[in-house]
């Protein structure tokens, strides 16, 4: 077992300098996996498919710790290595969540050199595009009963996150000569009387997660610019706020116009909090409602999910530093229970 502490910074900056864009994590997965092993860890490396696995870790053979720090390895494009410009470490996957998962560790090692052997670490791929590593991770589940998982909250607990529902609108048309519009029947025309009528409609509410919103992602349709578009189809996302099947009734009426695909749903998820730290709603998702075998969930992080995903995003020091001391925190107050 090393005996040096974890020095954060060297930590996040090694593993933001390895390109673990979604579906490329396998050098990342390996780098860690060796890192805990030197670090006197009991590591599993559990395959999600043939270049990819997950990273779990315990501080014994034996024993299976009630408590879990989670997080992904995995980031969005494009990849750009790390620099420190004062308290700010930048680089991809410094906020989102590299930085948050060295914060982990060293609370593990803090925790550890304590003589506290009932926190392990949970590390999964692929969080950015489908959540295939927590997939694989919650069919190995081991009879922890708390799961910490860790995103971007500005070091407060959160209380709740929103869902996902995830809809395309396809319309059907029929194509004709542009100079004779009357002769055809424009898909392009039915989508965008759908999407302003969905403009209109009122979607559920609740008193802690707000009111459900909704971004139209993708819109595609039409073969020409000189013929009446045959078929057109548009994503639409909507960040719920209780079950999927109250968008679903309230926008019925649109389908007199499209028709109605379901792409993907996500629920929404009340979380855990304990004393003494800031709470609040996050309007994003997680790994958590794929992670529910892995003990009773709660949301902590540093950095700010405003900064993640950008093309500067960073991460503070003293932010990473200080979630350090609160995820030991947390931890033991999970444990006396």
């Amino acid at each position: 077992m090393t005996t040096a502490p974890v020095d954060i910074v060297a930590l996040t900056r090694a593993l933001v300098d390895i390109d673990s864009t979604t579906g490329r994590e396998g050098e990342a997965g390996r780098w860690l996996a060796d890192y805990l092993r030197r670090a006197g860890y009991t590591v599993t490396e559990q395959p999600v498919d043939a270049s990819r696995f997950n990273v779990v870790a315990t501080a014994g053979a034996s024993a299976t710790p009630s408590v879990f720090f989670s997080t992904h390895f995995d980031c969005v494009p494009p990849f750009f290595s790390s620099r420190v410009e004062g308290d700010r470490l930048y680089g991809r996957g410094a906020c989102d969540a590299k930085g948050i998962l060295s914060a982990q560790v060293a609370a593990a090692d803090l925790l550890r050199r304590a003589g506290e052997t009932g926190v392990g670490l949970l590390f999964v791929v692929g969080e950015e595009r489908g959540s295939d590593g927590a997939k694989v991770a919650n069919e190995s589940a081991n009879g922890s009963r708390f799961l910490i998982d860790g995103e971007p909250t500005d070091n407060r607990l959160g209380l709740a996150t929103r869902g996902i529902l995830r809809l395309k609108l396809q319309a059907a048309g029929r194509a004709a000569h542009s100079s004779f519009p009357e002769l055809g029947e424009s898909a392009i025309d039915k989508l965008i009387d759908a999407l302003v009528a969905l403009r209109a409609i009122e979607l559920p509410a609740d008193s802690v997660l707000g009111t459900t919103h909704y971004s139209v992602g993708l819109i595609s349709g039409g073969v020409a610019p000189n013929v009446i578009s045959p078929w057109a189809e548009a994503e639409v996302m909507f960040r719920t706020v209780s079950d999927g099947a109250g968008i679903r009734q309230a926008i019925a009426p649109l389908e007199t116009r499209v028709a109605i695909e379901h792409v993907l749903e996500v629920p929404p998820v009340r979380l855990r909090t304990v004393p003494g730290f800031d709470s609040a709603v996050f309007p994003y998702t997680t790994d958590i409602p794929f992670l529910a075998r892995w003990g009773e969930p709660l949301l902590f992080g540093p950095g700010s999910i405003n900064l993640a995903h950008t093309a500067e995003e960073f991460v503070s020091v003293a932010e990473l530093r200080a979630a350090v001391d609160h995820y030991v925190t947390i931890a033991r107050e999970l444990l006396k229970q």
